[in-house]
């Protein structure tokens, strides 16, 4: 072959691949997706609002000293149960002592001026009685012993006063119950009033829940409420006691107090779940969707809608009321009827075709062991068969001719 003509070749073959470089690829077709859809419908709510609540006592009480001073001993035990007149803690008395101390000594010369000022009284009233001395001077001896008897009694009062504070020194419980908390420890030093033990008294007990600012009007005095207990599942019944008048500074929430019957003496400190009867919407229809139906776009929630007509999907906005356990409550957007993606919503595109995705059905294993013996079966029975023909013609021909 001519060098001319295979270097003409070899030209038209680089000209033509560099050609097919050049060329735009052919576009791929966009493949059809297989989705789930679920056809919207009214449904019922089966749950309403669900609180967390903690059991406690109706009435706790902080204790503390009347009078300070520092704290010597502390008998009371965190989770202790007390009962009334039990010592709980001790301050030093060492000091109320000796007030008191002082105010008996105080008592005592206030006596002695009273008797004194008595004696003086009664020696002028026999010399004035013999018009010894002016009535003047008795009146002023009749004074004097009525300021002595003030001056005692008010030594008296200062003595008892100080015995009281003496026996403030000890701490003992007025009521019965447990110990809930401990908030002083031997050796500091407290003021009056600071509380140093915290009983929570025996008798009912009640549920304390927060509520948010957006529900706290639905909860009214009085109305039922559904207690369920985390550890055993059982539901008691309770009714609201008290709504707090303001919020807790803290949370921006409202406490909520729901009395228990007497007879259902729960654990302090036991949490429950509060089921109030007033957020509850059982048996109202709605419309309700997998949660794995939305789709987030610029801010608004918006679902995937089947035109079942052409076969492709749309996006179409809703608005969301509420959560029904695992599923969202749609309050707007939709309409019974529509049918609504629920699976691979975040790969679609708008006008998209798309097919319904259908579940593949397994098929039974077929035993090949009991079909072999099955197709054997029928042949062998057909093979023996003539033998008990056979069989026959071999004893008639073995019977004797007479």
């Amino acid at each position: 072959m001519p060098i001319k003509s295979i270097q003409t070749a070899a030209t038209l073959i680089i000209a033509a691949l560099l050609l097919a470089a050049c060329a735009k690829p052919v576009p791929t077709e966009e493949p059809i997706r297989a989705v789930k859809v679920v056809t919207v419908g009214l449904d019922s709510m089966h749950s309403g609002a669900e609180f967390a609540g903690e059991v406690r006592a109706r009435v706790e009480s902080r204790l503390g000293f009347r009078v300070g001073g520092k704290i010597v001993r502390r008998q009371a035990e965190l989770g202790q149960r007390v009962k009334v007149g039990q010592v709980l803690a001790q301050l030093d008395p060492q000091d109320y002592k000796l007030a008191a101390d002082a105010a008996r000594a105080q008592m005592v010369a206030a006596a002695t001026n009273r008797d004194l000022a008595a004696a003086d009284f009664k020696r002028y009233k026999a010399l004035r009685e013999q018009n010894f001395i002016s009535g003047a001077e008795l009146e002023r001896r009749e004074a004097s012993l009525k300021a002595a008897q003030a001056q005692l009694e008010q030594a008296q009062a200062q003595l008892s006063g100080q015995g009281n504070q003496a026996s403030y020194t000890t701490l003992v419980a007025d009521v019965s119950g447990v110990v809930t908390a401990v908030e002083a420890e031997p050796g500091q030093v407290v003021t009056a009033g600071t509380p140093v033990v915290r009983i929570a008294q025996d008798g009912p007990r009640d549920v304390v829940f927060a509520v948010p600012e957006d529900r706290v009007a639905l909860i009214k005095t009085g109305s039922a409420v559904d207690v369920q207990l985390w550890s055993t599942k059982t539901t008691l019944k309770g009714l609201v006691r008290e709504v707090a008048a303001s919020s807790d500074p803290v949370t921006r929430t409202f406490g909520v107090k729901v009395a228990l019957p007497p007879k259902d003496n729960l654990a302090l400190g036991t949490t429950v779940s509060v089921l109030p009867q007033a957020f509850d919407r059982g048996g109202v229809p709605v419309i309700k969707l997998p949660t794995s139906a939305f789709h987030q776009v610029a801010n608004a929630s918006t679902v995937w809608v089947l035109d079942s007509a052409t076969m492709t999907v749309k996006l179409q906005p809703v608005q969301i009321a509420t959560a029904d356990g695992n599923e969202v409550v749609v309050a707007a957007g939709l309409q019974p009827g529509m049918q609504v993606v629920t699976a691979g919503v975040h790969v679609l595109s708008p006008g998209q075709k798309v097919t319904i995705y259908k579940e593949k059905t397994a098929v039974a294993p077929v035993n090949i062991a009991q079909a072999a013996s099955n197709s054997v079966a029928p042949s062998a029975t057909a093979t023996a068969a003539p033998a008990p023909a056979a069989a026959l013609a071999v004893q008639a021909s073995a019977k004797p001719v007479k």
